[in-house]
């Protein structure tokens, strides 16, 4: 018996005829990475059964555009390492993001050199507040302590900007943060993998790592870490909100030491300057206008005057 195949081409034997399915070279549009509710609850209880090591290897097969970023705490720093050796046969490395605030301890930009030094390979990429330099730069720009007058201004101005334009700039999908659930505060609960507002995904593979742990793979790796850990600091960040610790006090203790701030902005959901920043650019350019550079100051500082 023949059968009249006429009607049906070999699809198999053309490269440009789809399968039916959408696959990476389809030309079906496909979603950027988005996790459902259950799916993202099932991938922290799995995750949750692997060392930080195997974590990391399940990022590096399963997202793309992945980044971290770093201020370089001994949980960065970890991972940092762990990255290294992972990679270390690979063409590529996991980009880093420094984030420089222009008020970082210079024992901190010290350790970033060294990192340049102990982990050639890997693309570290600064970001500094938009349109200054120097610390005397954004004294001049924005007054002589503005995290003392305006501290979510400035929060604002020197890391949550600077994050969302690296983000934005480099197109990063999904970022690796030194984040634990032993630093306490909003941090009690954190799981391993998360999603923000944004769409953008965060990974936290040392979510249930101890500050022992931490300090162990450290000295056991002879990974280099900031000269203030030697000198009280269990948390570093900028020079005027951080504090050396007494033993038996929390490990981010020292981090705006007396008050109930835990965070600087950047792992908090939009701030309400980001927010009527948002709200005011979708409606100018709803009106197609344009804003010149250099509104954003005083558009921050209307907003300022407004939320108070």
């Amino acid at each position: 018996m023949e059968f009249d195949r006429s009607f049906s081409p070999d699809r198999s034997s053309s490269p440009d005829v789809e399968s039916g399915y959408a696959s990476a070279d389809s030309t079906e549009a496909l979603p950027e990475i988005s996790f459902t509710r259950p799916h993202l609850k099932f991938l922290n209880r799995s995750l949750s059964q692997l060392s930080p090591e195997d974590i990391l290897r399940w990022c590096l097969m399963s997202l793309p555009s992945l980044y971290q970023e770093s201020a370089f705490g001994l949980s960065g720093l970890v991972t940092l390492d762990m990255l290294s050796k992972i990679e270390a046969n690979g063409k590529t490395r996991t980009p880093l993001i420094f984030l420089d605030t222009l008020h970082h301890f210079d024992e901190t930009l010290h350790l970033l050199s060294r990192i340049r030094d102990q982990y050639p390979r890997m693309p570290v990429h600064v970001f500094k507040p938009a349109g200054v330099e120097t610390a005397q730069d954004f004294s001049d720009r924005y007054g002589q302590t503005l995290w003392t007058s305006n501290e979510e201004l400035y929060d604002y101005n020197a890391k949550v900007e600077p994050a969302e334009r690296a983000f934005r700039e480099l197109g990063v999908k999904a970022v690796l943060t030194g984040r634990r659930q032993a630093q306490g505060g909003s941090r009690k609960a954190l799981d391993i993998i998360e999603v923000d507002e944004t769409g953008l995904i965060k990974i936290n593979p040392l979510a249930r790592w101890s500050f022992a742990q931490v300090q162990d793979y450290i000295h056991e790796h002879n990974v280099p870490y900031n000269a203030l850990l030697d000198m009280g600091y269990k948390s570093v960040g900028d020079w005027h909100s951080t504090a050396p610790v007494s033993g038996d006090e929390s490990e981010r203790a020292g981090r705006w030491k007396g008050r109930e701030k835990t965070e600087c902005g950047i792992h908090n959901p939009k701030s309400r300057y980001a927010q009527i920043l948002m709200e005011q650019a979708r409606r100018e350019e709803q009106e197609q206008q344009t804003p010149e550079p250099g509104e954003l100051v005083e558009k921050l500082e209307r907003v300022s005057i407004q939320a108070c």
